[in-house]
């Protein structure tokens, strides 16, 4: 019932929200409209929410609010696939809220999130959707839409997942390999996930490190005396994350299911994806703003809260050259995706580990700075080009989670979801002046190119010229469709070709040996072999008989064979003198 009314009440908001972008009419004007496959000179027009018309010399109603974009790109709006707003993570709740964090994202030029909903094990995910609905839905500022983890299996689990997919707009689901007794998924369990995602058209989503390992490796280390920061990355290095991801890959092909594996931290993981998709596996990859733009040098800082403040998992590399080599694989669309990952912590927060390194809870920012920080070292340091950058901060998560082209992409009749970016222009990033919560930035003092000028969102200008307008609230959840087209249409095809289908043969008509099979065989056999005793360390006493007086013996129940004549007595010929 309270699902069904949340439903009709946020069919109600977004009424009431077209009614008001009904109202307003926007004309960006003079600018590049960049999209992830083209650049082209053209004009932008906004009603009711949508594009409705892109091209040069366009004939618009009067009243409409314009924008001059000369000079300055018009993109779509960004969309940030991890975020995590006011969830508790390893006993401690995230700073930010869903209206705190959904306007860091607007004023970064992001106009969508997707959050995630963790049930503890044995709870029921249908509730933690319901709870996170009752968290977002009047708090956020921009379209938001939910990935729901699976933390345990069962027949419960497989029916209410059905539930998500075919009535709540979910098409993705959260597993983990790692946290142990928390979150963690043994092979067996994500096999029957992955099964059932095939199933309904959704996308498995994978955090991949061997938590058997990282469990070891943990205790090891504070065994030693290593209870710092810098343990993270002494217990989680490259080669557990990359043995999952291969196993992860491995158990998604058995079962025929999509893969997008989430927080590519490192060359070897990368590395394995780039060959499992060269193999034909289908396959997607996220990695995240502080995996291609940090190193993980900062856990030996001699600052403990420096170090913390970038504790996350998987930790950040040591290999200096990590965050430029996953650059260059999104670039290449090797790796599809970069997120902010953001869980925003307090310094005071992270002190809850401060004698004890498995307890600093994991997490960083980068909501706000996600779009910036890209354009800086992927666009600026020559890395991609401005489509590139389009498809990898907006249309390829458009396209994998079944959004494009309503999103990621300026065209008529998609969403008005759309920044206007000055490419020239510069900011230096500082915890002092930014949106997003926390007290530590991890790009501190660095100066970016790139800066949002104006974002839109569904028709709204919510931020221009450095002042925020936009209610909290006033964001809409967008139900997520199975079997997007670009993931599922390729593998649909596959199957048809490379279904496994019985040999005709005829059928084997010769004998077949009689195996012991059933425990009352197994008795059987048993307890006549234990007739037969050993004494003299192994050696058979033969003043031991199975001859009975009573005329019946052991082996009556065996055939009768005919006379044979004894060509030697019992134990052989002797040549001996007796």
């Amino acid at each position: 019932g309270g699902l069904v009314r949340r439903i009709t009440e946020g069919a109600c908001l977004a009424t009431t929200m077209h009614a008001s972008a009904s109202a307003l009419r926007t004309l960006i004007k003079g600018g590049r409209v960049v999209n992830d496959d083209c650049t082209q000179e053209a004009d932008v027009y906004i009603e009711n929410g949508v594009i409705q018309l892109v091209g040069r010399e366009l004939m618009i109603p009067g009243g409409a609010k314009v924008i001059d974009a000369t000079g300055k790109l018009v993109m779509p709006g960004g969309i940030d696939t991890s975020t995590h707003f006011q969830e508790t993570f390893m006993n401690v709740t995230s700073v930010d809220d869903y209206y705190l964090g959904t306007k860091a994202a607007l004023v970064g030029g992001s106009t969508m999130i997707v959050g995630y909903v963790l049930p503890d094990k044995e709870t029921s995910l249908l509730e933690a959707y319901e709870r996170a609905r009752n968290l977002a839905d009047p708090k956020v500022c921009c379209d938001y839409s939910l990935h729901v983890g699976v933390t345990w299996w069962s027949p419960q689990v497989q029916c209410e997942m059905e539930e998500l997919v075919k009535d709540l707009g979910v098409n993705s689901f959260q597993t983990y390999m790692t946290y142990k007794d928390q979150y963690m998924l043994r092979d067996n369990e994500l096999y029957q996930v992955f099964r059932a995602c095939k199933r309904l058209g959704a996308i498995a989503c994978v955090h991949a490190e061997n938590g058997d390992l990282v469990a070891e490796g943990a205790k090891e280390a504070l065994e030693l005396g290593i209870t710092g920061p810098e343990g993270i990355d002494i217990s989680r290095p490259e080669e557990v994350e990359a043995e999952a991801t291969h196993r992860a890959i491995t158990i998604a092909n058995r079962t025929h299911c999509p893969l997008y594996l989430v927080n590519i931290s490192s060359k070897s993981a990368a590395n394995i994806i780039a060959s499992a998709r060269m193999h034909g596996n289908i396959i997607y990859g996220e990695t995240t703003l502080a995996h291609t733009t940090l190193n993980g040098s900062s856990y030996y800082h001699p600052d403990w809260s420096h170090a913390a403040a970038h504790v996350t998992a998987p930790p950040l590399r040591l290999d200096a050259s990590t965050p430029n080599y996953l650059m260059s694989l999104l670039a290449s669309d090797t790796i599809n995706v970069v997120a902010s990952d953001h869980r925003p912590f307090t310094i005071k927060q992270k002190a809850v580990g401060k004698e004890d390194f498995t307890k600093i809870p994991h997490g960083v920012t980068g909501v706000q700075d996600r779009m910036t920080v890209i354009w800086e070292k992927g666009v600026v340091g020559g890395k991609m080009d401005e489509n590139c950058f389009v498809a990898v901060t907006s249309s390829n998560a458009a396209k994998i989670f079944n959004l494009y082209p309503k999103k990621g992409r300026i065209v008529p009749g998609a969403d008005a979801d759309i920044v206007v970016w000055d490419p020239e222009a510069t900011r230096t990033i500082s915890v002092t002046t930014q949106v997003q919560g926390g007290d530590v930035n991890l790009h501190e003092n660095m100066r970016c190119h790139g800066i949002p000028l104006v974002t839109i969102s569904r028709g709204r200008v919510v931020y221009e010229d450095g002042i925020f307008t936009c209610a909290e609230g006033t964001g809409k959840f967008c139900p997520l469709r199975p079997f997007s087209e670009f993931v599922y249409k390729k593998l649909i095809q596959r199957e048809k070709s490379l279904s496994a289908k019985p040999v005709d043969r005829a059928p084997y008509a010769g004998d077949v040996a009689v195996v012991l099979n059933t425990k009352k065989d197994m008795a059987l056999h048993s307890e006549h072999q234990s007739r037969v005793t050993t004494r003299h360390s192994g050696a058979r006493d033969l003043h031991e008989s199975s001859f009975s007086l009573s005329g019946s013996q052991v082996d009556d129940h065996l055939p009768k064979r005919p006379v044979s004549r004894v060509l030697a007595p019992p134990g052989g010929h002797s040549n001996g003198i007796w």
